[in-house]
């Protein structure tokens, strides 16, 4: 029988991975070093084990590791986590990326090599290995120190930076032009079409997977999440952008339904294997004798990637208004590079625009960065201790008050919340009325005129089919309310009302340009672009009352999409305190919080809040239903309970306070039970504090039920009478046993 070759070489390069994985878990490296290591054995630079016979075969399969790879990072991306990171992590992200491009691009240009390869240098060496980073610090156990929030935050906006470094480097390589104006159509053409891509899919994609969640076991899940992805693979290949784009994009949207984890579950084996074959495919073009010959560069490269993160994030952190140490820790946190290194390297050779030095160099320095990098972390402590002693003490003074005056700054005014709500609600409206526009243009205008022997009928009726389908998103665009609370506000205050005025009637402008231009794509009668957009704002203000209600319903649906996941979270925090919607979540105690040290009495959270506290983890002490003298310590462990607005405004009051809901209450066997209070009961006719019901079942009343009012969280001086039903949270065996 005929073997096809390409089944032999997956054969030869997955026993070759497979060694190599178990031997580098074995000495405690990145498996990813281990893959490249076996695609060097089995690459046509190695004379001592067999060589592949079709090379063209693995390069389609390492396309699809890639596109695997990408995928899966979307799925551990989310947009909302990227807007939950913070200025700091931002400014210090994306200095650390400009600084480490512009170093990269001057070091290539220093060893003289072409624009291209100095580009791509820049590139590869601006995005660091969050594989590496993880590893090491669960290695270390550092996952609980203060700079690893920035860390992580500063590698979540590198993702995305990667994402958008990869569009931009591939059209600068297909255009051969560093021109201002190619880069910032690219740009416009990039935002566009993700925005387009992720309002669309928030608002069909969660649907689709809620509706069909009874028929969705594994199999089809799988297969429908694959389908997905290959499909914006497409699409994204279609418009003009890399298939990586869209396998992350599709990513990154379906990370916000509910079925996110499942997904990632059921891609990771998937991942895995192809990712393998793309790392594999990375070590086959290794070199040695290039290596040799460019020994002095991957030196002068290393080094340059070491110290040049160290000073670019250092300085970044210390613009954002962190302190020195966490400054510095992150720096030696970030100074290596990985996983995207090689997909950009990869992407210059494919593009056919980079050097073949260039993909080795890339390796050599991922490879001797990542054994670098646990030593840098761990020496972060020592190189803070030693620029402490070094630099001038004002310098020390300066940096603490920057530190100080940037956490006291005060949060988002009312016209800062309302011009941020309006550019979003802008900007999204204009993307959905555009894409309407051009789809009619060219899809249904063409098909109309080869039926329509009139060109003016077939052009008329494709000009009011994109005017019906955009109707709800102009109306938004030119009369839908912006800003909520705040625009009420502002208007009130009468400080910001002639800005309100010009809000609206640039609203009204960007309508009748937006109409007219676009409708030009369709009838191209220039005397009547004015004209049209005139005539749609009329309509759409007669018409307001239906376009409105149909812009909220679509509106609504697409929030409580992007939100389902939170949601479908919340529910499954047990137990639930029926009727109302409450549940227990779980807090802990910052080093930080201002809460350290007063008694529940004074702090008056139940009153504030309206949430209990019903157990305090302390260590290995456990303290149910605490009393009013109990006082709060650094690192404790509160189980609350409320409904998610009282927990969420507690949150947010008590800054400080870190975590997020859990799925249990604790470890313990801690239930809420409801008790029915009889006529003969111990407890009836006293009030909450004095019944002896928390001394009895170390209990905490939660809710009450009496005369069909339901009251959360009652006070301690609530009278209970016979016929009330008492909400009771705590340990199962003592309250069990104090009820009998």
């Amino acid at each position: 029988m005929h073997l096809p070759s390409i089944v032999q070489d997956l054969a030869i390069i997955l026993v070759v991975a497979a060694v190599m994985t178990i031997l580098f878990r074995a000495i405690r490296q990145p498996v990813v070093l281990g893959y490249i290591v076996a695609g060097f054995l089995v690459g046509p630079h190695f004379r001592w084990f067999p060589n592949l016979i079709d090379s063209e075969g693995v390069k389609v399969w390492a396309e699809i590791g890639v596109i695997f790879l990408l995928f899966a990072l979307g799925l551990e991306f989310s947009f909302k986590k990227l807007a939950r990171v913070g200025a700091p992590a931002s400014v210090t992200a994306l200095f650390e990326i400009l600084g480490m491009i512009g170093i990269g691009f001057l070091i290539g240009r220093l060893f003289d090599w072409g624009n291209m390869d100095s580009l791509f240098l820049g590139g590869i060496l601006a995005i660091s290995s969050t594989t590496i980073i993880i590893r090491a610090f669960d290695e270390l156990g550092l996952k609980t120190r203060g700079f690893v929030k920035l860390v992580f935050g500063v590698l979540i906006v590198e993702d995305l930076v990667a994402i958008l470094l990869m569009v931009v480097l591939s059209t600068v390589a297909v255009t051969q032009k560093f021109s201002g104006l190619e880069m910032g159509i690219s740009a416009f053409k990039l935002v566009f079409f993700l925005t387009l891509w992720f309002l669309l899919g928030i608002f069909l994609i969660p649907s689709f997977l809620k509706r069909a969640r009874p028929l969705l076991r594994q199999e089809t899940l799988l297969i429908v999440s694959v389908g997905l992805c290959f499909l914006m693979v497409v699409l994204a290949t279609k418009v003009g952008f890399s298939p990586a784009l869209g396998a992350f994009i599709m990513g990154s949207i379906l990370a916000e339904t509910i079925e996110a984890e499942r997904i990632e579950h059921l891609i990771h084996p998937l991942k895995d294997l192809f990712g393998a074959v793309f790392f594999v495919s990375v070590g086959m073009l290794i070199d040695p004798q290039v290596l040799v010959v460019y020994a002095l560069p991957i030196l002068v490269i290393t080094l340059a990637t070491v110290f040049g993160k160290l000073i670019t994030t250092t300085l970044g952190a210390l613009l954002s208004g962190q302190s020195l140490r966490h400054s510095v820790q992150a720096g030696m946190s970030l100074a290596q590079i990985g996983e995207f290194s090689f997909i950009i390297a990869s992407l210059g050779l494919s593009l056919k625009v980079t050097s073949d030095f260039l993909y080795p160099i890339a390796i050599s320095v991922s490879a001797v960065t990542t054994f670098t990098t646990p030593y840098l972390i761990k020496s972060a402590d020592q190189t803070v201790k030693l620029l402490e002693n070094w630099l001038p003490k004002n310098w020390l003074a300066s940096l603490e008050k920057f530190q100080s005056d940037s956490s006291s700054v005060d949060g988002e005014g009312d016209w800062k919340i309302l011009f941020k709500m309006a550019a979003a609600q802008i900007m999204a409206n204009m993307v959905v009325v555009t894409a309407v526009f051009l789809i009619v243009a060219q899809s249904v205008l063409p098909w109309l005129d080869s039926k329509i022997q009139e060109s003016l009928l077939s052009q008329s009726l494709s000009l009011g089919l994109a005017i019906l389908l955009s109707a709800p998103f102009l109306w938004a665009l030119s009369f839908g309310r912006l800003g909520g609370d705040s625009l009420k506000s502002l208007w009130l205050g009468r400080h910001f009302t002639a800005s309100i005025v010009l809000l609206e009637v640039f609203r009204w402008s960007l309508s009748l340009f937006l109409c007219g231009v676009l409708s030009l794509r369709i009838l191209p009668v220039g005397d009547l672009m004015i004209g049209v957009g005139i005539l749609v704002l009329v309509h759409l203000f007669v018409l307001s009352k239906p376009l409105g209600r149909l812009y909220r319903w679509i509106e609504s649906r697409f929030v409580d999409n992007l939100h389902e996941k939170e949601k479908a979270a919340y529910h499954k925090q047990l137990p639930l305190l029926a009727p109302w919607d409450s549940h227990l979540a779980e807090l802990r105690v910052s080093s930080d919080s201002m809460l350290i040290g007063q008694k529940f009495s004074d702090l008056m959270i139940r009153e504030r809040f309206g949430v209990s506290i019903a157990l305090v983890e302390r260590g290995r002490r456990v303290i149910p239903a605490p009393g009013r003298n109990e006082v709060l310590y650094p690192a404790d462990i509160l189980q609350v309970i409320g409904t998610d607005e009282q927990i969420n405004r507690f949150r947010e009051e008590c800054e400080n306070l870190e975590g997020e809901p859990s799925a249990e209450a604790s470890g313990l066997d801690y239930i809420l039970k409801p008790i029915f209070i009889a006529q003969d009961s111990a407890y009836a006719q006293k009030t909450i504090r004095d019944c002896g019901l928390r001394e009895a079942t170390q209990g905490l009343v939660v809710g009450i039920e009496k005369t069909g009012q339901r009251t959360l969280n009652p006070g301690s001086m609530t009278l209970i009478e016979p016929g009330n039903v008492l909400w009771v949270v705590g340990n199962r065996k003592l309250l069990e046993l104090g009820l009998r």
